[in-house]
């Protein structure tokens, strides 16, 4: 009699072991499905969530009183002092900045693990303008059409010296003087071209060759 009890006990336990795993199966695949059917750029323009996963990461200086509100493509715009609609042009752009922001600077680096400014430069043109650049800064800075600070625009190159004369470090224009780069501090950051650091050693800027 105690063996029957125990067998049924067991048979019991089995049973609800084995609906216990197939309720959480299905939930797991919902939550999947979920996901993917979501568009790319719903990350940067989903609904709004707390607001330290949607600021975008920037050490410039006027950015550091900021309060950001609203989703992630209006946060973007908000730091660089545009409306909406005029980076809504540019959501690769942006969405390729977002999913990069803050990976770590490494010289020689070429993934998620850490990459230093020429190969993020180099990956975002490929990835977003279908354009290959050359590998190092000081080459990228041969191969431009040269522009004064005023005309620059959207995907514009900036260089930088900040071991001497030479070039040896490169980031890329977005708007209102802020230009997006890998920092070796901070990683992949937008910085303001105008504030003290990096204007001290901005060097040229322009328009890669076609």
């Amino acid at each position: 009699m105690a063996n029957s009890t125990m067998k049924m006990m067991r048979y019991k336990g089995y049973h609800l072991f084995i609906i216990l795993c197939g309720a959480l199966l299905i939930s797991s695949c919902g939550a999947r499905k979920k996901g993917s059917g979501n568009s790319r750029y719903a990350v940067l323009e989903s609904g709004k969530r707390s607001t330290s996963r949607n600021a975008p990461v920037s050490d410039a200086s006027k950015a550091r009183s900021m309060n950001y509100s609203g989703n992630k493509l209006d946060n973007y715009a908000q730091l660089l002092g545009v409306n909406s609609r005029d980076i809504s042009k540019s959501s690769d752009l942006y969405l390729f900045i977002d999913d990069w922001m803050g990976t770590p600077h490494r010289n020689g680096g070429l993934d998620r693990n850490g990459m230093d400014c020429s190969a993020f430069v180099g990956l975002l043109y490929r990835e977003v303008f279908s354009q290959n650049l050359p590998r190092t800064s000081r080459d990228m800075a041969d191969n431009v059409k040269r522009k004064y600070e005023n005309q620059l625009r959207e995907g514009d190159l900036v260089f930088f010296s900040f071991g001497g004369r030479n070039i040896d470090h490169v980031g890329i224009y977005l708007h209102n003087g802020k230009f997006v780069h890998v920092s070796t501090k901070k990683g992949v950051i937008i910085s303001d071209l105008k504030d003290t650091w990096y204007y001290r050693y901005f060097k040229r800027a322009g328009s890669p060759k076609t």
